[in-house]
């Protein structure tokens, strides 16, 4: 039987940008399908008790901070602690994202551009231009996707999967989802492998 993750991704996260190669890699591995449902944690943290990063105490900024440090270590993955476009409006790279998959496109690879984007490059993914740029260097014709990503179906979309993560128990990015079970975070991964592993053998 085919192995569903349905993967709740915030294009603007870190802890997204942390985990989403190795997701990938992860599904790979385990012949996983892989539903990417890009979202609004802006909707999702009111509706579900949180609070953006802004909000927060500050000791739990600091100590947002430290995490990023020693995961950075941990994997040694470039990340900008502090990125020049940040927070950042994700909202039509996630339409585009929407678009591409829509189009049978690497929707994934796209959304790993516009992650490390923010994280890695410090590159603004809210400009259009940026995002036609990042969208054509990963050889897609960025602004016929950008152009189809602002029909109104693909908002409405991103609406509906944050709705969906909601009604589904979903509370921060990014959230893996296999059979109901619920794995919040990239910290959470080596679970989502052993779920894999586990549905194999059942």
């Amino acid at each position: 039987m085919l192995k569903i993750i349905d993967y709740y991704a915030g294009l603007s996260s870190p802890w997204t940008y942390l985990g989403h190669r190795r997701l990938c890699d992860i599904a790979s591995r385990h012949n996983a399908q892989i539903n990417f449902k890009p979202v609004d944690f802006g909707l999702i943290f009111p509706a579900t008790g949180g609070l953006p990063l802004a909000k927060r105490a500050p000791e739990r900024q600091r100590y947002r901070f430290m995490e990023l440090k020693r995961w950075k270590a941990e994997l040694n993955i470039p990340l900008n602690l502090e990125p020049k476009y940040f927070p950042v409006d994700a909202g039509l790279a996630s339409y585009m994202c929407l678009a591409a998959a829509e189009n049978n496109l690497d929707a994934l690879g796209l959304g790993e551009r516009f992650l490390q984007a923010v994280w890695k490059d410090e590159q603004d993914i809210s400009n259009s231009d940026t995002l036609i740029e990042i969208a054509d260097q990963y050889g897609f014709k960025g602004q016929e996707l950008l152009d189809q990503a602002k029909a109104e179906k693909y908002s409405t979309l991103f609406k509906s999967y944050s709705q969906e993560a909601v009604d589904k128990g979903v509370f921060g990015a990014p959230s893996y989802v296999i059979d109901d079970e619920i794995f919040w975070g990239q910290d959470r991964l080596d679970f989502v492998e052993k779920k894999l592993i586990g549905e194999a053998n059942s």
